[in-house]
C-alpha cells in the first residue's frame, strides 16, 4: 500500500436538495430543527480528544429568537489557550508523518458522513443558531462543506504530484513538508463551509490546528468538530477553542512555534493580527504564513445594454440572500439613467415581495441579521440615509429587535457617489444605487475602481462585447472574483475559487489548489548518482 502511486478523480459538486413542500428530505429537516430548538446542549472545548469545561460560560442564542437559548458554551482561559497549542504540537509528529492519502481518507469520509447521515444535523443547527434559510444553510453548512472537503483531497494530490525533472545522472524530487510548527485559525459566523476549511485545509496538508471559532457559529461549529472526530481524525489535530478572540490573538502571536495564521474576518481583527506577528518575530522560529480574507464592498456595474430585469434579480439576490452578511455580498450599484426607471420599478416590486421571519418559516426569503451589535450597526447606517443629503430610501428602512433582529431589505439611492452607504462595509441587507449618465461609463468605471479600499467580488452587466471587455480591464483589480451577467454571490469549490486582494485579503484562492499550496514548505532533494571525485574543471587545463 505505501509504495503506490495514487490519484483522485475530479470529484462532482455536492447535489443540491431542493427540499420541496412533500418530500422526505423536507420532513426530516423540519424534524431536526424541531429537535434542536427543543434541546439545549452544553459545549466545552475540545483539547487534544478530550472535552474541557472550565465553568466560564456564555449563550448561544437564534437571532431569529435572541430569547431562545440553543446552547451553553465553555470559554477557554489563559490556561486552555497553552493547553491546546501544546496539544497541537503533540500530535504533529506523527500527523505529518502520515502518508497524504491517509490523512485525505479522513476528510473524505468525513464528506460523506455530511453528505448521508449528518446533513440535517449540520444544516439545522446553522439554520437555528446562524440564522440561515433551508436553501442559504443547504449551499452552505451541506454542499459546500462537503465541496471543500472532497477537492481539497483531488487538489492535495495535484500538489504532491508536481515534481521536477530528473536527469540521466540525477533523481530530483520535491518533498512538500507541513510548515513547521502549528497554526491558528479563526473562522467566522456567516460559512459553516469556511469553518471547516480553515482547518481541515490546513490539516490535510500535514499541520495540526488551534482553531478559535466565532461566538454566533458555535453550535454548528462544534458539530463539525463531532463528524471529524467520528470520521478518525486523531486527538489533537485540531483543538476547539471558543473563548476570547484577543486571549487567543494575544497569546499566539508570541509563542515561538506559531507557524500560520488562516483567517476568515474583520479587517480589524487581521490587521491586528499581523501587527502582533510582526512585533514579535524575533521569537519565532519561522516566518508565519499569514492568510487572510477579511472584508468586501462588492459592486454590480451596469451598461446600457444590460436586461433591467437580469439586474434587478442580480441585485435583491445578490444583497439580500442570507440578509446581506456574505463577504461576497452586493452593496453598491452603478446603473445608467436610460436603464433606471424600468429597473427601478423592478426592483421596488420585487424587494416588496420579500418575506422576513423565522428560519422554521420556509415561506421567508430572508431571516433575521446575526446578533443585537449587527443589528444596531446596520439600522445606523440605515438612519444616516434617511437624515442625511444625497440618499433616499427607495423601499424597506425599518428594523425589530424586540424578538428577533429583523431588517428589512433596503434600497437607496444616492445622489452622491461617495455616500457613507456607497463606500463603507455594511454586512447587511442594504443596497446604494448611483444612477450615472450613460455619456459617463468610463468615469463611472473608475470611479467604481477608486471608490473602495476593498477588491473582494464584482459584477458587469452588458449585452455590449465591447463595452463588457472595457470594464473587464478598468476593473482589473476591483475584485478577485469577478462576474460577467451574474449576481456577485454563489462561488462554487473547483469552480471558482475564492478570495480577493487590496483590502480584501490575501487573495490565497479557497477552493483551489493555491490556498493548499499556501500550508506546504517545499524541500527540494538532489541526488548525483556518480559523485565527482576531482575539483578540477576541464577550462582550466592548458592550452
Amino acid at each position: 500500500m505505501n509504495n503506490t502511486v495514487f490519484h483522485l478523480e475530479v470529484p462532482h459538486n455536492e447535489p443540491l436538495e431542493p427540499y420541496a413542500p412533500g418530500s422526505p428530505a423536507r420532513a426530516r429537516i423540519k424534524a431536526e430543527l424541531a429537535r434542536q430548538a427543543g434541546a439545549e446542549v452544553e459545549i466545552p472545548l475540545v483539547i487534544g480528544g478530550k472535552e474541557i469545561r472550565t465553568g466560564r460560560t456564555g449563550k448561544v442564542v437564534m437571532p431569529c429568537d435572541h430569547r431562545h437559548v440553543l446552547a451553553t458554551y465553555h470559554k477557554a482561559t489563559e490556561k486552555e489557550v497553552a493547553l491546546a497549542i501544546d496539544a497541537a504540537l503533540a500530535a504533529k509528529k506523527q500527523w505529518e508523518g502520515l502518508s497524504w492519502v491517509e490523512r485525505a481518507s479522513i476528510t473524505l469520509k468525513a464528506a460523506e458522513l455530511l453528505s448521508r447521515k449528518h446533513r440535517d444535523l449540520l444544516n439545522a443547527a446553522t439554520m437555528l443558531g446562524q440564522g440561515k434559510s433551508v436553501y442559504q444553510a443547504e449551499i452552505d453548512s451541506a454542499c459546500e462543506v462537503i465541496d471543500f472537503l472532497r477537492y481539497n483531497a483531488y487538489f492535495a494530490s495535484k500538489v504532491y504530484a508536481d515534481q521536477p525533472r530528473s536527469g540521466f545522472d540525477q533523481l530530483n524530487r520535491m518533498e512538500y513538508r507541513p510548515l513547521e510548527g502549528f497554526v491558528f485559525t479563526v473562522s467566522p459566523f456567516n460559512f459553516t463551509a469556511i469553518a471547516s476549511n480553515l482547518n481541515m485545509s490546513v490539516a490535510l496538508m500535514g499541520n495540526t490546528v488551534v482553531w478559535k471559532p466565532a461566538t454566533t457559529s458555535l453550535l454548528s461549529n462544534y458539530y463539525l468538530m463531532k463528524v471529524w472526530q467520528e470520521a478518525g481524525l486523531p486527538d489533537g489535530v485540531v483543538n476547539f477553542v471558543p473563548g476570547s478572540g484577543a486571549l487567543l490573538g494575544e497569546l499566539v502571536v508570541k509563542h515561538r512555534d506559531l507557524a500560520g495564521i488562516h483567517f476568515t474576518g474583520s479587517n480589524a481583527t487581521f490587521n491586528s493580527l499581523w501587527r502582533g506577528v510582526s512585533t514579535n518575530l524575533e521569537r519565532l522560529r519561522t516566518y508565519p504564513r499569514l492568510v487572510g480574507e477579511t472584508g468586501g464592498k462588492d459592486f454590480i456595474f451596469v451598461h446600457a445594454s444590460a436586461d433591467p430585469a437580469a439586474v434587478a434579480t442580480a441585485i435583491v439576490r445578490g444583497a439580500f440572500e442570507y440578509q446581506g452578511q456574505k463577504c461576497s455580498a452586493a452593496s453598491r450599484a452603478y446603473i445608467p439613467r436610460s436603464l433606471w426607471p424600468q429597473t427601478r420599478d423592478l426592483l421596488v416590486q420585487m424587494t416588496s415581495e420579500i418575506r422576513v421571519g423565522d428560519v422554521r418559516d420556509f415561506r421567508n426569503f430572508m431571516n433575521a441579521v446575526i446578533d443585537e451589535p449587527a443589528f444596531d450597526s446596520i439600522m445606523g447606517f440605515i438612519e444616516k440615509a434617511k437624515a442625511g443629503p444625497g440618499a433616499e430610501i427607495l423601499v424597506g428602512g425599518k428594523g425589530d429587535k424586540s424578538k428577533g433582529y429583523f431588517i428589512e431589505p433596503t434600497i437607496i439611492q444616492a445622489t452622491d457617489p461617495h455616500f457613507l452607504t456607497m463606500e463603507e462595509e455594511i454586512f447587511g441587507p442594504v443596497m446604494t444605487i448611483f444612477v450615472y449618465d450613460d455619456k459617463d461609463y468610463e468615469a463611472t468605471l473608475k470611479l467604481c475602481d477608486e471608490t473602495s479600499p476593498y477588491a473582494l467580488t464584482g459584477a458587469v452587466f452588458s449585452r455590449d462585447r465591447y463595452a463588457f471587455t472595457k470594464a473587464c480591464q478598468m476593473l482589473r483589480h476591483a475584485a478577485g472574483n469577478f462576474y460577467i451577467n451574474d449576481k456577485p454571490t454563489g462561488a462554487m469549490v473547483g469552480l471558482q475559487p475564492f478570495g480577493g486582494a487590496r483590502a480584501s485579503g490575501t487573495n490565497d484562492k479557497a477552493g483551489g489548489p493555491l490556498n493548499l499550496q499556501r500550508w506546504v514548505s517545499p524541500r527540494t532533494i538532489k541526488e548525483t548518482f556518480v559523485p565527482a571525485t576531482d575539483f578540477r574543471y576541464p577550462f582550466l587545463a592548458e592550452e
